[in-house]
């Protein structure tokens, strides 16, 4: 079943805060660096002059001048006229970028129904959604799925499209390859090289929950010196924001919590659940107890003080999985996103109280542990991010 809805969307919005580089700059890469940074100057600050921008980038009025001709030939930029300063001399030319006349396609992969994707502006107003069901389709029978969602959505966009961006649950290389997605059948899959082909345009692939955490600290206001947001879905995840910086650790695996084991025979004896097998081929890992489908089974019937209960224990099994990162890393925030009727309640305040009893008192005492603060469309804006990124040099 598809729906479509088409609306003005939230005001329009820029990026907020722009990631911290992790990597060197080769003189080979100069150029292409040179133009990201006047798309940034002109995608946060807005409308400038090219003295600005020489100003702002420390390169040449010369280098600054060549590279704004280009964007104005390659249409993202355009020339707005002379400010009005009041000053003698010649008035500035200010040059501004075009964010409302081009779209993006975006896509989030981590509910376990369905699949849901937008065609967004690139300050992030929403212009048209699609939502297809899943219908329990999991390997290439998904990838179909998602293939034809997007040729949906780069329908019903009437503008130019630079890219697709896509959050999918499991562990997901530099290029977009499914390394491993055990939820949805899929391994070493080349997800962003095949919908390239196919499609035609861009596309750009990374983990829901680095996409929901680009999302959070880009326009959810999430703290850049250091946050985890927790992606509760069909499985478990967790992108993390260290000092202004995405990490992604060794074989791009940062954040798996899902598939860290918190219950064993031990917990069986002690009232809870014995260990349940995992799709990753384990027993007792957190999203054999935290993933949606699993905790609406674990509290089907129930009455509303059992259920309370119940989500509770799963909050103690989620805060000690999570306090000894947060420990480690001396976390400020962690976020949880997914349905707030499992876990905003309990299961949150349980979780926290058990960090706080796990960690030093200077880690825990002022921790937040809170809802992220977007909606659902914040795996949606980080999967734009993906785009403006990949495409443009843009975070």
């Amino acid at each position: 079943m598809t729906t479509t809805t088409r609306s003005a969307g939230p005001a329009s919005r820029g990026l907020g805060r722009t990631l911290r580089p992790t990597a060197k700059v080769l003189p080979e890469h100069a150029r292409a660096h040179n133009r990201s940074m006047i798309l940034q100057h002109l995608f946060h600050v807005g409308p400038s002059s090219r003295a600005d921008l020489a100003r702002s980038t420390a390169l040449t009025r010369v280098t600054v001048s060549d590279l704004v001709s280009v964007l104005i030939s390659e249409g993202l930029v355009e020339e707005l006229g002379v400010r009005s300063e009041g000053k003698v001399g010649k008035p500035a030319t200010l040059v501004g970028m075009r964010t409302e006349e081009f779209h993006v396609v975006a896509i989030d992969l981590t509910d376990d129904e369905s699949l849901r994707g937008a065609v967004m502006t690139l300050t992030g107003e929403i212009a048209a959604r699609r939502v297809v069901a899943l219908d329990g389709r999991t390997g290439r029978a998904a990838v179909d799925v998602l293939r034809d969602l997007c040729q949906q959505l780069l329908a019903a966009a009437d503008r130019p499209v630079i890219g697709i961006g896509i959050g999918s649950p499991g562990v997901i290389d530099p290029e977009g390859t499914v390394v491993e997605a055990p939820n949805r059948g899929w391994y070493q899959l080349p997800l962003a090289a095949e919908l390239t082909a196919e499609l035609g345009v861009p596309v750009h692939v990374a983990n829901d929950a680095n996409t929901r955490a680009l999302g959070e600290f880009t326009y959810g206001g999430a703290v850049g010196s250091g946050v985890i947001v927790v992606t509760v879905g069909q499985g478990v995840g967790a992108g993390i924001v260290l000092d202004g910086a995405l990490v992604r650790g060794r074989r791009d695996a940062a954040g798996e919590i899902g598939h860290v084991t918190v219950v064993d025979e031990r917990e069986a004896l002690l009232g809870e659940p014995g260990p349940l097998a995992c799709a990753c081929g384990r027993t007792g890992c957190l999203e054999t107890v935290l993933s949606v489908p699993a905790m609406r089974r674990r509290i089907a019937g129930l009455t509303p003080e059992e259920s309370d209960a119940a989500l509770a224990s799963v909050g103690r099994l989620l805060g000690t999985a999570l306090a000894p990162v947060v420990s480690a890393l001396n976390l400020a925030e962690v976020l949880l996103s997914g349905p707030p009727e499992l876990l905003d309640g309990p299961l949150r305040e349980s979780a926290l109280a058990t960090i706080r009893a796990r960690t030093m008192p200077v880690i825990g005492h002022e921790l937040e542990l809170r809802m992220a603060s977007l909606d659902e469309d914040g795996a949606l804006s980080g999967a734009a991010v993906l785009v403006l990124s990949g495409q443009l040099g843009v975070t």
